[in-house]
């Protein structure tokens, strides 16, 4: 299902345009290249749509929000949506504050966004079912959450994304599990939005947003195992560079050997 797609990225090269977080900013460029992808980071409210029009994929991500910044995503996510154009939402530390949380369902009110990609507090807050999220760390989530997710993803059209322990994916009907993945990405500032890079990436190359989604988390997941099992891993730093190699050298015939989800 998902292990040919890894090849279209590398082959179609998408350019994927960010308006993002300035604290991973350089580490999801380095992602979307070490996948096969194109990064652009553009975030001016003045360029936006004309960065957006060349794009085949759009990643909005809130960690560093200001209210201009908004402006900008809202203004770019319009012009995704009027150019078919695929828009990832990371609504990160959503319920941490009034400004967050409202600048997150702002988005969802004026973008037609096709996948929301967030951990468990975020999404529960933003599906109603509630969550505790302390800075942009998720501490607690709702055990409805799953049913939460399903609705959100049916009301808004969308494909639902899940980080954790284990991932979950969802588009209203289809629900997958992703169990790859290692402790120690949890290590490291950032995986999470780089996450999101690598899903805007793969949606770049497939309209089906639920089955480019699954292929993210097991491609992300997967380089995340391989980096930590090699032996020069002793800590987060040697990590980080590991699992950007690994990313950069996986291939079909990987992930077909390591990949590890269920769609129910």
């Amino acid at each position: 299902m998902i292990e040919g797609l890894l090849d279209k990225v590398r082959n179609q090269k998408p350019l994927v345009h960010h308006i993002t977080n300035i604290v991973t900013v350089n580490d999801c460029a380095n992602v979307t290249l070490a996948l096969g992808a194109l990064p652009v980071m553009a975030h001016a409210l003045e360029e936006v749509e004309d960065m957006v029009k060349a794009a085949s994929g759009l990643v909005l991500n809130i960690g560093t929000l200001t209210p201009k910044q908004v402006e900008s995503m809202i203004k770019a996510g319009k012009k995704a949506n009027e150019f078919g154009i695929p828009v990832v939402l990371d609504p990160v530390g959503a319920g941490a504050t009034p400004l967050r949380t409202e600048s997150a369902k702002r988005i969802l009110g004026e973008v037609k966004v096709s996948v929301v990609k967030g951990n468990s507090a975020e999404i529960g807050v933003l599906a109603g079912a509630g969550g505790e999220i302390r800075g942009v760390e998720a501490v607690g989530s709702s055990e409805n959450l799953l049913a939460a997710a399903k609705d959100m993803a049916k009301n808004l059209g969308a494909t639902v994304v899940i980080s954790g322990a284990r991932d979950v994916v969802t588009d209203g009907e289809r629900v997958a599990f992703v169990d790859n993945g290692h402790p120690w990405m949890g290590t490291i500032t950032g995986t999470g939005c780089m996450l999101a890079s690598v899903i805007g990436s793969f949606c770049g190359v497939e309209r089906d947003y639920f089955k480019a989604s699954v292929a993210a988390l097991v491609a992300f997941g997967l380089a995340g195992e391989l980096a930590a099992n090699r032996p020069e891993v002793r800590g987060p730093a040697s990590f980080k560079v590991c699992f950007f190699d690994e990313l950069y050298n996986l291939s079909g015939e990987k992930i077909r050997a390591g990949m590890k989800y269920s769609i129910v």
